[in-house]
Order: structure tokens, then C-alpha cells, then sequence
């Protein structure tokens, strides 16, 4: 390759397109470029091949396993090192560590010189095999960019260029500099460094798929006006990042003429190749080492001295003033000095020159292509099973009022079929059921169901009744249930609270403030009964005025107010609650879930104050009607309350005998006894008592039932018109295209997303088949 002066004169003729294939020299090496157009290689290089190379090098004809080279190939071709990390080869070393010659050499490319200022960013060159020679120029903005630089970097961009003069890459790079803000610390807001990468896409028939990267090289010290600390720990991120890649290859270029000691490169490479299998060391400026001091620079290239596994090469570059003369060829300056230059003529040829360089790559490569292929298809199935889920969560495509219908009408007809089950009990057709007990919806309602009834039971009365007894029974049942509907410790430590369900943001306006029930009195109700009778007696002679009935029956009911709606409260809560959860696990959008659930609360909340309403109606009827009856059982209880209360007063009197063989017998004397000295007073209230027990046990179920019947299962569960009922495919195709839009239309950036993961699974696609 000639100086880069003379190649740069001659880049204003420089095209890409076909060149015709040469003849292969099998003593001749081959052109490392040609054989990493064919491998995963990411390289930091210059601009643009010269013409006059490409045609002079070889093209890779018998590289390796021809089936192998296809491969990667068409990996490259289908992008597949976009998604994961593939083999790659990187330059690193210090500033005038001589890298970016080595880059020339290796690659056949010129970088454009400026002796005052160095790399500022990444530079990535591109090669792809098109049916068309052209080229592209972008900016890549840094993940961390700000989204305002990433659209000022995104809408920069040359492309469709035929060719890339001197002078049009100068003004590029000028260009570029003014976007990045690059500066020296003397002109405010700019900075040294840019994290963001200049990509220079290159297409070609002839090209092949190759990715080429430039790291600006670390320094220790920085310049007064120009860098700083900073800038310093900027540059060792970028090229600690690069060489983190396991599977980098690593080509660390130091200077012969200067201490390896010093040389911090080495000592990150040690840090993220801890094994040393991927770091080769590159010498560069033998011409310039100290007479007496090259037995040192011999030591690393024989492995006597900081042995690598790769082992040590070693180069000789072009000086500035060789640079500048057209007709200096960098090929034979470099073989006539190894040849000639003792010590270093002594040296095993396959460790000196560029040549010999390119011919370790190659082995390198190859190795470490054929090392990381089983990974590389592992973690292409990996990938593409985490994009093919996150597709799944984006849901069916819903740009057009075709696709919005169709995908909520798909989320209602879960919906609906999910609640069917639940209403049934039958949890095993759904996963749903097993993740979340709250969608157990019959079991949930059946459960509160009982524990109203045994409120009701047991606290819906003002003043114990003097016959009531509580059955054991019924307290282990309303226990069990309560241990069965996971009530929350809340509801647990507060006992006069009958809300045991959690309220709801959604509800607060709805549902009537917390609601406490009042314990029963366990004495007194004979001496209040006795009160009543007395303030509001006439001229009744063995019996009550009619009216004194229905205020009793009020004031002995006064629970039944707030545990029923308490009850009530806690269902429509139950049943929100499950439309909520049951939505969300049927769309998985959480856009479109919150726009269903704003659209579904104003039907909801007409439903649910239906409910509470109907409650209310009940609660009027039973307490502040006329009690009333046709219920048989009210005979007999009125009876058992009167034959138990007779019985308790001969108890009492020990009127009762036993006798072997009969059972309890009273003599008749005493039973009319007992009769005739009971007084007008004590008659009237008893009985008072009696009748007011025996119907407040008919009412209690009777209340109990309707309730449940016909405030939860007829208006929240079963009924023409429940709330389980909006959401249904009826109701999807009832909405509007407005409506549709709005809900269930996808933004930009979830198209943008949809399109970037269907891209990302065809090109994985590709590659998985490539790799079988």
C-alpha cells in the first residue's frame, strides 16, 4: 500500500464498484481484509479502500470450511450481530501508540491525518454485499443521549454517495465535529470526546459483510486547553466496553521504543481477558528503539518475557515523512527493514511484518469463530423467545378499526367465557383461576353470603331475645367461612366493622362511609319491652295496641341497616374488583386496559348503585312496613316460644316431676296455678315478647334471602343486566371509531416497537435456520 498522501490524491477517482476477481498466489498471503469480509469482524479502521489494493489483493478462496464461511456470511446479511454479540476483532492502545497504521496495513485503508488532533469518537465502517455500489454516512447517538440529540444525530445522514473524495470526507468529519459539539476547553458548551459513533456504510456487489470500528486511544495525562480527567475516564469506558466482549479478539498495539511497564493497555486487557485466550500483542516503531535495548523487544516476541497466549507480533509503520512521499510503498519499506536491521532479520518471519500478521488473525478467527458457534445459536433462541413474547404482549397489529374491533372483541370474548367458569366453580379451564383467588368469584360470593346470614343471626338484633340461645354451630360455620375468604387483618381487628372487603379508590364516592354495627344488649329486653307497653298503652284489656308492634320490630332491627349494606358493599367491591383483575389479564396493553376501564366505570356504577339501591328498598319494606306474615312457621315459633317460656316458670317452681317410665308430668292444679297468677301486665308483655321473637326469626331469613337473591345474584351476578355483563363482544361493536381509536389505537412507539421485533424475529428466523 502507498503512502497515504498519494492514496489521498487519488480518492476523488476512487469508486466502489465490481472489480474483477484476481488470480490466487497460494505462496502469497491473502489480504486480511478479504478474509474478515467472511468472519464476524468488528474492526476500528479508516475511511475507504484505495482501488489499486483491491485489485491487488487476493479474494479468500480457501479460507477454512467453505460451509463455515457461508454461514457467517449470511449471518452478517441477515444482521444478526445487531442482536447478539459476535466474534470481532479491536484495536486498542495508547495515543500515538501507532494503531491506526496497524489499521491501514491490515485493512488497505487510509485515514485521513490531521498530526494535531486525534480521534475524537468510534468511527464504524460497514461493508455489505448489495446489488448496487454505494455509500451511506450516519451518526449513532449514545444509548444515554437525550432524545432531542438522539432526533438532531438520527436526522443527519449522507446517502446513495458513489464516491468519497478526500475533500467530501474532509467536510464530513468537519460536519460531524460540529454536531458531536467537539471542541477544546476553550470554547464554551463544547466537549473532546463524544460517546456517540460515526457509521460509513459501504455496499457493493463485490463487498462482503464486514463491520470496522476506530477507538480513540487512551492517554495518561491530559492537555492543558484540550482534556481532562474526565475526558480521560471517557476514552478508558469506551475501550473497556469494546474489549468486555467475550468474544472480541484483542489487539493490544504498544510501542517497542517505550517500557511495556508503562503500558496501561496491557493491564486493562488483562482485566477483561482474564484467561488470555483473546489478546494478541502488536509492537510497533522498532526503528525507533535505543541501541542495547532491543533484547528486551526480542523477550516479548519469543515469549520469555509478559507472555501472552497469542503471543507477541511485530510491525515496522511509516514514518510522517515517508507518509508524505507518493511513491513510498509501506509493503517494502516494512520487508526491506526486517531483512536488513539486526536484530530483527533474526526473527521467526511468522511473527514480523504486516503480512504475517494477517496470516495470525486469520488462525485467531477462525478458532474463535469456531469455538463461540454453539453459543452464538444458543443465545439467537434465546433472543427470539424473549422477542416473540413481547410481541405476544403487544397484541394483534391495531392500526386500522378492523384490528382495534377485532382485538377487543377478542379481549370481551375471554372475558366473558373466563367469567362463565368462574360463576360455575370451574376453576380448572383457566390458569387465571390459579393465580389469583379473587377471580374464584362463586366461591367468593357463596362464602360472604353465609357470613351475612350468620351476622344477621347473631348481631341483627338490638336486645337479646330472653329465649335466644347461639348455637355452637353456627358459630364454627360463619368462622369457617371467614378463614376461607381471606379477609384482611383489617377487617379482623375491627369487629364492629361489617365492611371485609378492602375499599376501593374507584368506589370511594359510590359506597357509603365506613359502616359499624352495634353489639347486641344481652339482658333487658322484658324490662324495655315492659317501658314500651306502659308509654303507649290505651284501654286494650289482655292485650297491645297494633301500632306498638311496628315500633318494636324497628327498633329491635335497627342492625339490619348496616349489615346489610356493609354486605352490599363489600359484593359490589367484590365484583369490581374482578372485572378489574379479569380485564388486565385478558388485555395485556396496559394502555388499552385503563381506556376499558374508563370507558366501563359510568355503566358499572349505574349497575352497582342499582344493587345498593334495591338493598335499600328491602331494608324499607322489612323494617318500616307493617310486619307481615303467611309463613306457617311463624305459628309454630310463636307457640315454642310460649310452651318454652311455661316451661321454664314450672322449672322455676319445682312443679315438675319426674316419673320412671312416663318422663316430666305437672299436676293440672298446678299448671292453672301458674296460669292465674301471672297479671294483666306481665301476660301482655310476655306475649308482647313471644310474638315479637317468633316473627323477627320468619323476617330474619326471609330478609337474609331476599338479599342475597335479589340484590346480588339478580343486579350484580346472574341477572338480565349485571355488571358481569357490559363488557361483552355486543358492547365492543356498539363503540364508535373514535372510540375504538382511543382505546384500543397503538401510539407510534408501539408500532415503531411492533415493526422493530417483527424485523428482529424474521433476520433471528434466518439465522437460527442458517445455523441448523
Amino acid at each position: 500500500m502507498r503512502n497515504s498522501g498519494a492514496l489521498n490524491a487519488r480518492l476523488g477517482n476512487c469508486r466502489f464498484g465490481p472489480e474483477p476477481a484476481p488470480t490466487i498466489d497460494p505462496h502469497q498471503s491473502t489480504h486480511l481484509s478479504d478474509f474478515l469480509n467472511v468472519y464476524f469482524i468488528s474492526i476500528h479502521t479508516p475511511l475507504l479502500r484505495e482501488s489499486t489494493m483491491m485489485d491487488e489483493a487476493p479474494k479468500a478462496g480457501t479460507l477454512a470450511d467453505p460451509k463455515l464461511l457461508e454461514t457467517i456470511d449470511k449471518l452478517f446479511e441477515y444482521n444478526i450481530g445487531k442482536y447478539v454479540d459476535l466474534p470481532q476483532l479491536i484495536v486498542v492502545g495508547d495515543q500515538s501508540s501507532g494503531k491506526s497504521s496497524v489499521l491501514e496495513g491490515l485493512i488497505g485503508f487510509a485515514f485521513p491525518r490531521n498530526t494535531g488532533l486525534c480521534t475524537r469518537f468510534c468511527t464504524q465502517i460497514v461493508f455489505r454485499r448489495g446489488p448496487a455500489s454505494k455509500i451511506s454516512v450516519s451518526i449513532i447517538a449514545h444509548d444515554d443521549a437525550a432524545k432531542d440529540r438522539k432526533d438532531k444525530m438520527g436526522a443527519w445522514y449522507y446517502d446513495n454517495l458513489q464516491e468519497m473524495t478526500a475533500t467530501r470526507f474532509g467536510k464530513i468529519l468537519q460536519e460531524v465535529h460540529d454536531l458531536m459539539d467537539l471542541g477544546d476547553l476553550t470554547q464554551q458548551g463544547k466537549q473532546t470526546f463524544s460517546n456517540d459513533v460515526l457509521k460509513i456504510e459501504i455496499c457493493g456487489p463485490d463487498q462482503q459483510h464486514l463491520s470496522v470500528i476506530d477507538i480513540p486511544g487512551i492517554f495518561k495525562k491530559t492537555t492543558k486547553g484540550l482534556t481532562t480527567k474526565s475526558d480521560m475516564a471517557m476514552v478508558r469506558n469506551m475501550v473497556t466496553t469494546y474489549m468486555k466482549n467475550r468474544r472480541s479478539v484483542i489487539l493490544a498495539v504498544v510501542p517497542a521504543n517505550v517500557d511495556i511497564a508503562t503500558q496501561e493497555i496491557l493491564d486493562m486487557a488483562e482485566l477483561c481477558d482474564e484467561k488470555g485466550q483473546r489478546t494478541l500483542g502488536v509492537l510497533t516503531k522498532p526503528d525507533l528503539v535505543d541501541k542495547g535495548a532491543e533484547q528486551s523487544v526480542i523477550d516479548l516476541i519469543e515469549d520469555r518475557s509478559h507472555k501472552l497466549n497469542l503471543g507477541w507480533h511485530i510491525v515496522r509503520n511509516l514514518g510522517q515523512r515517508q507518509l508524505e512521499e507518493a511513491s513510498t510503498d509501506r509493503y517494502d519499506v516494512e520487508k526491506a527493514f526486517f531483512e536488513s536491521h539486526q536484530p530483527w532479520s533474526q526473527l521467526d518471519k511468522d511473527k514480523v511484518g504486516i503480512k504475517a500478521l494477517e496470516v495470525r488473525l486469520r488462525e485467531i478467527l477462525a478458532e474463535l469463530v469456531r469455538r463461540e458457534f454453539p453459543v452464538v445459536q444458543q443465545e439467537i433462541n434465546q433472543r427470539l423467545k424473549v422477542c416473540r413474547e413481547k410481541l405476544v404482549d403487544l397484541g394483534p397489529p391495531r392500526a386500522t378499526q378492523e384490528h382495534q374491533h377485532s382485538y377487543l372483541l377478542k379481549i370481551a370474548t375471554e372475558f366473558q367465557n373466563i367469567t362463565s367458569c368462574a360463576l360455575k366453580a370451574q376453576y380448572g379451564e383457566y390458569d387465571a383461576f390459579d393465580r389469583d383467588d379473587w377471580l374464584k368469584l362463586a366461591t367468593q360470593i357463596v362464602g360472604r353470603n353465609a357470613v351475612f346470614s350468620s351476622d344477621v343471626a347473631q348481631r341483627g338484633h338490638t336486645l337479646k331475645f330472653a329465649d335466644a340461645s347461639t348455637k355452637k354451630c353456627e358459630v364454627e360455620e360463619a368462622e369457617t367461612e371467614i378463614s376461607i375468604l381471606k379477609f384482611p387483618e383489617w377487617a379482623k381487628k375491627r369487629p364492629l366493622c361489617y365492611r371485609y372487603f378492602p375499599e376501593m379508590v374507584d368506589l370511594e364516592y359510590l359506597l357509603p362511609l365506613p359502616i359499624t354495627v352495634q353489639t347486641p344488649t344481652e339482658t333487658g329486653i322484658i324490662p324495655w319491652l315492659t317501658t314500651m307497653y306502659k308509654s303507649s298503652r290505651g284501654f286494650e284489656l289482655g292485650s297491645f295496641d297494633t301500632s306498638l308492634l311496628p315500633l318494636l320490630w324497628k327498633k329491635q332491627s335497627a342492625n339490619w341497616d348496616n349489615l346489610a349494606l356493609g354486605y352490599i358493599c363489600d359484593l359490589v367491591t367484590l365484583v369490581h374488583n374482578y372485572i378489574k383483575t379479569l380485564v388486565g389479564h385478558c388485555c395485556h396493553d396496559e394502555r388499552v386496559g385503563k381506556g376499558l376501564d374508563a370507558l366501563l366505570m359510568e355503566p358499572l356504577f349505574e349497575r352497582y348503585k342499582k344493587a345498593i339501591d334495591h338493598v335499600k328498598f328491602v331494608l324499607q319494606v322489612e323494617r318500616a312496613g307493617t310486619p307481615l306474615t303467611t309463613n306457617h312457621y311463624f305459628a309454630d315459633n310463636l307457640e315454642k316460644c310460649r310452651q318454652k317460656r311455661m316451661k321454664s316458670t314450672l322449672v322455676k317452681s319445682n312443679n315438675i316431676q319426674n316419673i320412671p317410665g312416663t318422663g316430666d308430668v305437672v299436676k293440672v292444679e298446678d299448671f292453672v296455678k301458674h296460669q292465674s297468677n301471672s297479671n294483666n301486665l306481665d301476660f301482655v308483655v310476655h306475649d308482647l315478647h313471644d310474638i315479637l321473637s317468633a316473627y323477627y326469626k320468619v323476617a330474619r331469613k326471609r330478609f337474609v334471602d331476599v338479599v342475597c337473591m335479589q340484590a346480588t345474584d339478580y343486579y350484580l351476578i346472574a341477572g338480565p343486566d349485571t355488571p358481569l355483563k357490559v363488557f361483552t363482544p355486543e358492547f365492543v361493536s356498539s363503540l364508535s371509531k373514535e372510540q375504538l381509536e382511543s382505546i384500543a389505537g397503538e401510539d407510534l412507539s408501539t408500532r415503531r416497537k411492533r415493526k422493530e421485533l417483527r424485523n428482529e424475529i424474521t433476520n433471528l428466523e434466518k439465522g437460527r435456520k442458517v445455523l441448523i
